[in-house]
């Protein structure tokens, strides 16, 4: 059973966003983690790219696959993990803390985010 906590925001490509302030922090989630298994690889953007809602920020491989990273919010990035360029096990340890991806100033356009009990709902749907 994957964790999904209850003040944070779901896109249906299973990224994470949590609001700090005027920022967001994005990541992926507990349950997106768990699938791709051994993460061994992440690619990031630079400080000052922008994406739209949607768009591919970087991209995550692991010992299963290589799955793009989508922006659930449109924005400028302004701080990556840099941490996770020689360790990404903290993706897999730490998903919604140590293993977030970047932070963004948003634009205002976002795709639809869920909440968490929306976000429950369809991970179930996806089972079945």
């Amino acid at each position: 059973m994957s964790v999904i906590p209850a003040d944070l925001r779901y896109s249906k490509s299973d990224e994470w966003v949590r609001v700090e302030g005027d920022e967001v922090v994005i990541g992926i989630t507990d349950y997106a983690q768990e699938q791709l298994g051994d993460i061994v690889y992440v690619e990031l953007p630079q400080v000052g790219a922008t994406f739209a809602p949607g768009e591919s920020f970087g991209v995550i491989e692991s010992v299963k696959a290589s799955s793009d990273l989508y922006a659930p919010v449109g924005g400028e990035v302004t701080a990556v993990n840099s941490a996770l360029e020689s360790d990404q096990q903290p993706i897999n340890s730490d998903p919604y803390g140590a293993g977030w991806l970047i932070r963004m100033r948003p634009s205002g356009e976002e795709e639809e985010l869920m909440d968490a009990a929306a976000y429950a709902a369809y991970l179930e749907g996806r089972a079945h």
